[in-house]
């Protein structure tokens, strides 16, 4: 039987380079790889449905499952996962503590980007910070004018107005113009701005709380697979899973052999150790089962802050042949 050829785009972590170099293989498949950013990627599959095997944003995916489901099915590989205590950047001379954001101004690219979701998630569970005690300001982090991919519909009591034209939200930070900005990147600000750090002034730390309170480690980013291509061959989705929980496991194997580091940073080994001893062996689990406490979060808030058009749960993100795995 030949193999399906099919385009595969995803980021280049040390997770994945074992499919992007060949020495893991997807059952069936002859892979084209392109390694491209998560902004690239997600635009050209949300829009245009380019690739047959894609990193997919979590929030994105959810918003269309509840709509009734898009080109893409997925499965739970999680490629993406972060604390989100990093992506949220203050005035530091006007907000000194979570709480001094109520009826302030705060930046972001998209509403509905996953990172903003669990930002605001972390706002409102641990200090009181509801999506609509803030006025969002929508506007690219570099360039000006940047669109939300899917359309939202907002609830009412939530304000989100675009930034003024010409303008970035990294910019209006620097201003002063708004008070706060959340993303996935840190603002573009030159070397040496004022007044412009981090709401946590320890996000490491506050992170780290975070998990042991909660047990949740945030999921970014699934896998997905071309519906269509998921219905003519049944085996695919978890042909993928597989590949790229073989991908992960080679990742983590060559991140523990010390005799020459893999990463260009010092003190890898000891970053390593105490990520296990934080959160576990499998400090980066894929899988439904593993991860249903943090889906089931994430779901609740992503409905609540008006994303999704009704709760979904964690099943009805992820094909069938992904659900479970078989055991020797």
């Amino acid at each position: 039987m030949s193999k399906l050829k099919l385009s595969v785009a995803v980021g280049p972590y040390d997770r994945t380079r074992a499919l992007i170099d060949g020495s893991v293989q997807i059952d069936g498949v002859d892979p084209v790889c392109m390694t491209l950013s998560p902004e690239e990627i997600f635009f050209r599959a949300l829009r245009h449905a380019e690739f047959d095997i894609c990193e997919l944003s979590l929030s994105s995916f959810t918003m269309k499952t509840a709509q009734g489901g898009g080109p893409y099915v997925a499965v739970p590989a999680f490629v993406s996962r972060m604390f989100r205590h990093t992506s949220i950047y203050v005035r530091t001379d006007r907000i000194k503590k979570p709480e001094d954001l109520k009826g302030k101004k705060v930046g972001l690219p998209e509403y509905q980007l996953t990172a903003n979701v669990w930002a605001r998630a972390i706002l409102e569970d641990d200090y009181g910070v509801k999506p609509s005690d803030i006025h969002w300001i929508r506007g690219g982090i570099e360039h000006a004018g940047r669109p939300e991919k899917i359309a939202v519909n907002l609830p009412k009591d939530v304000r989100l107005d675009d930034a003024p034209e010409g303008k970035t939200i990294s910019a209006l930070l620097a201003e002063g113009a708004i008070d706060g900005f959340i993303a996935p990147r840190p603002p573009a600000l030159p070397k040496g701005t004022p007044n412009v750090g981090w709401l946590f002034p320890d996000p490491v730390a506050a992170a780290k709380d975070y998990f042991k309170r909660t047990g949740i480690f945030p999921i970014m980013h699934v896998v997905g697979v071309r519906r269509t291509l998921a219905e003519q061959h049944p085996w695919l989705p978890g042909a993928v899973f597989k590949a790229f929980s073989e991908a992960k496991a080679k990742g983590l194997e060559l991140l523990s052999d010390t005799s020459a580091t893999k990463v260009t940073l010092p003190f890898v080994e000891e970053r390593l150790a105490e990520a296990r001893a934080t959160m576990g062996e499998d400090f980066w689990s894929y899988g439904v089962e593993e991860n249903r406490k943090t889906l089931t979060n994430f779901l609740k808030h992503h409905h609540s802050q008006g994303l999704s058009s009704r709760l979904v749960t964690p099943e009805e993100l992820f094909h069938p042949g992904t659900l479970e795995s078989y055991k020797l």
